[in-house]
């Protein structure tokens, strides 16, 4: 490979509304685009943490990309030295290919690059008070979408009930699918917790107790009414050994994969060989990126041949989004290859 300079963007994304999440509410958030050039083509990969979440620092991330800056081949050379900052890694390697590929931005060619298929996803609906989430439900069910996420943990839990039970008073199981998210809010009362919800036909339940406590998780998979989903659990998790020993010892129902969070492309295709090889379901998310990021998690999603509704974000979070052939149809995401990121790098520059 010839000489290939790197440079970095840093970009403020703002948020149509607010994104309330279980530890914080945003109004904006920061990326950086990584830049890669070798004087015939350009590849840009986008590196999105999120801070208080991901074990990254902002000082780490900057200092890892101030390095990128000054030694690209060092880092291209081996990216497993970027292992413990997810979001660099997913930057770096996404850029890398899309470098590779001519600087086209079809970065993991596939059907649904081509504009042939589309990918199944849930509707999110973002934590709130009980009245705007109900509004949000009935959005995402008049869009068409017969899967959705709920956020569960920021009202009160009876009022959370309420809402579920709303739902199925109009859409049984065969109807729409209810995936549930507690981003490890129960405590000692979360069988008790999932013993009222399977009484809704709940899909699923992502992170229903905080991570670090594999025993207690291990016992709640076992004795769950509900299917159990592994989110945060698997944050710092980079080590392969070290993910053997998570599956085997708690042996989720499923895991969540998101790239900038998990290990980048790389470490979450470790993670789906690993859970295949123990039966355990997975699915893919995305992590609140801009078009860039999202672009790329969708393209290399659909050639993991996925199961079932992916978390793939819409595009549609940030008054300052840059313009993406991806767009929504019913519950689908799909590719427009008739469109394109036309001045991409220049949008990513200003």
């Amino acid at each position: 490979m010839g000489t290939i300079k790197a440079t970095i963007k840093q970009r403020e994304l703002i948020f149509k509304q607010q994104a309330r999440t279980s530890r914080e509410v945003l109004n904006t958030r920061l990326v950086w685009y990584i830049i890669l050039s070798d004087g015939t083509s350009t590849g840009v990969g986008e590196c999105a943490p999120l801070f208080g979440l991901s074990k990254e620092t902002k000082d780490d991330v900057e200092e890892a990309l101030e390095n990128i800056i000054s030694e690209p081949h060092y880092f291209i050379d081996d990216i497993s030295l970027l292992n413990e900052l997810p979001s660099v890694k997913f930057a770096l390697e996404t850029a890398l290919r899309d470098l590779q590929a001519g600087g086209k931005h079809i970065l993991f060619p596939s059907d649904f690059a081509l504009g042939k298929q589309g990918i199944p996803i849930n509707g999110l609906i973002w934590m709130n008070d009980a009245e705007q989430m109900l509004t949000q439900i009935e959005d995402k069910l008049q869009q068409g979408f017969s899967c959705i996420k709920l956020k569960i943990g920021a009202i009160d839990f009876e009022k959370e009930l309420s809402l579920i039970k709303h739902i199925r008073s109009h859409y049984d199981e065969s109807k729409i699918t209810i995936r549930v998210d507690a981003n490890g809010g129960f405590a000692n009362d979360a069988l008790d917790k999932l013993t009222r919800l399977s009484e809704f036909g709940i899909h699923s339940i992502e992170q229903p107790i905080k991570q670090g406590a594999w025993a207690k998780m291990a016992k709640l998979c076992d004795e769950s009414p509900i299917p159990i989903a592994l989110d945060e659990e698997l944050i710092g998790i980079n080590k392969r050994e070290d993910k053997k020993l998570l599956l085997d010892i708690i042996n989720p129902q499923y895991i969540v994969l998101k790239p900038s969070l998990h290990g980048g492309i790389s470490g979450c295709d470790e993670w789906i060989k690993l859970a295949e090889q123990r039966d355990v379901k997975w699915w893919i998310t995305s992590y609140l990126e801009s078009n860039i990021g999202l672009n790329a998690i969708a393209q290399w999603a659909a050639t993991k041949n996925p199961k079932g509704y992916q978390g793939l974000g819409t595009g549609q979070l940030y008054t300052n989004n840059i313009e993406s052939p991806l767009e929504i149809r019913g519950e689908q995401l799909w590719f427009d290859p008739d469109k394109s990121f036309a001045g991409l790098v220049t949008k990513c520059l200003s």
